[in-house]
């Protein structure tokens, strides 16, 4: 009997352990969040990397938050108003000035000093969406934009990515994101006519869809005219909006082609496929051939009249002024071999500042930003304002 008793006993000790453990599986456990750092000029800080899209950064809350143990992967974040920014310093004849600390900055917030307390000076990498304009009013000029997009590409160094896109009335992506140059190329001369000019919609899928998708330094190189003829569903207001808040810097590299559209014989100083004398009469009737058309006399069909020519040349220098980036003119510049490895240079070597606005704003409020180097003689290239995004202000 005493025999069967301890048997019982001990059956009944095993149980209760098992069933000890199987709650111990289940059992929530603590999820700490990890520190997160940031790179400075010489050592890290225990901030995120900025990211300006939105005006917000996610960053990881210090306190301990309990999970169930299925969802192990999960972290529990905040969001934060740091507004961080690329900064490009240059000297008079447009050389990008190096060697600069932190020290050297100021931001000023709708004229209030703030706090610098991001700060990064490494040279790095970067990102180049590079958007053709292969509309009818640039079929004349094709040759001359083929061949800059490939000086600028040939500006790059061997880490430095490009992605080739081409548009008209549609988007065509010719070349993802590569560093291979045979193909930047390659895709580059298979740009191809088309019907209309839908600029503010290639400029929004860009700003929407594929730099969202580009992490570290990014950039926008645009070439086209500025005239848009067919976009629906973006317009001039959205997308200066939207590059106000971007992420990137924007470079357009204006062509202008109204002499061709308006049968002037394209007095630009640039190469006019048919001849001064045949720049008219000739130049409209193939612009009617290949974009099935018909001849007219001047100054009727869209994209052809001087407002329009205005209000693109004022649209790609909003453009540039909004994201930070600089606006070049093709007519005037000869040469851009210099222009293109400035801009290279200065992708690759900018600076990164940022910091948390003493008084925390309101959605859709927009801020004005000023940045100021304590050294003569220097010029500052950065976002002049931004928006407070959906996130902030709580």
């Amino acid at each position: 009997m005493k025999k069967i008793l301890f048997v019982l006993v001990c059956l009944a000790c095993f149980l209760t352990m098992a069933s000890a453990q199987t709650t111990q599986k289940t059992r929530p456990r603590v999820v700490p969040s990890p520190a997160p750092t940031i790179q400075g000029d010489s050592q890290s800080k225990t901030k995120n990397a900025p990211v300006l899209i939105g005006q917000t950064k996610t960053q990881t809350d210090s306190n301990t938050e309990e999970v169930p143990a299925e969802e192990d992967d999960e972290v529990i974040k905040i969001e934060t108003n740091l507004v961080a920014f690329p900064v490009s310093v240059l000297d008079r004849d447009g050389r990008f000035i190096a060697g600069l600390q932190q020290k050297d900055f100021q931001i000023f917030e709708n004229g209030v000093q703030q706090k610098v307390e991001y700060f990064e000076s490494v040279e790095q990498p970067f990102t180049v969406v590079l958007m053709i304009d292969v509309s009818p009013s640039t079929q004349y000029r094709i040759d001359e934009i083929q061949d800059a997009a490939i000086e600028f590409v040939n500006q790059l160094r061997p880490a430095d990515r490009v992605m080739v896109l081409a548009f008209d009335e549609r988007v065509q992506v010719l070349s993802p994101v590569t560093n291979n140059r045979r193909m930047l190329i390659n895709a580059i001369r298979q740009a191809n006519f088309g019907d209309g000019t839908s600029l503010y919609e290639a400029v929004d899928y860009v700003m929407n869809q594929e730099l969202r998708r580009i992490q570290g330094r990014k950039a926008i190189v645009l070439f086209t005219d500025g005239v848009d003829t067919t976009s629906r569903r973006a317009n001039y207001q959205s997308t200066v909006a939207q590059a106000e808040e971007l992420d990137a810097l924007i470079y357009p590299i204006r062509y202008n082609t109204s002499g061709y559209m308006s049968g002037t014989g394209g007095n630009t100083g640039g190469n006019n496929r048919g001849g001064n004398n045949q720049g008219g009469t000739l130049g409209k009737i193939l612009g009617a051939i290949i974009t099935g058309g018909t001849v007219t006399t001047g100054g009727g069909s869209a994209g052809s009249t001087k407002q329009e020519y205005e209000i693109g040349k004022k649209y790609l220098e909003e453009l540039a002024r909004k994201s930070g980036g600089r606006n070049f003119e093709a007519d005037t510049s000869g040469n851009l071999t210099a222009s293109f490895s400035g801009i290279a240079e200065e992708l690759r070597r900018q600076y990164s500042i940022g910091y948390y606005p003493e008084k925390v704003g309101q959605k859709g409020e927009r801020r004005n930003i000023r940045v100021r180097v304590m050294r003569p003689s220097l010029v500052v290239r950065a976002k002049t304002s931004y928006v407070v995004g959906q996130n902030n202000g709580k």
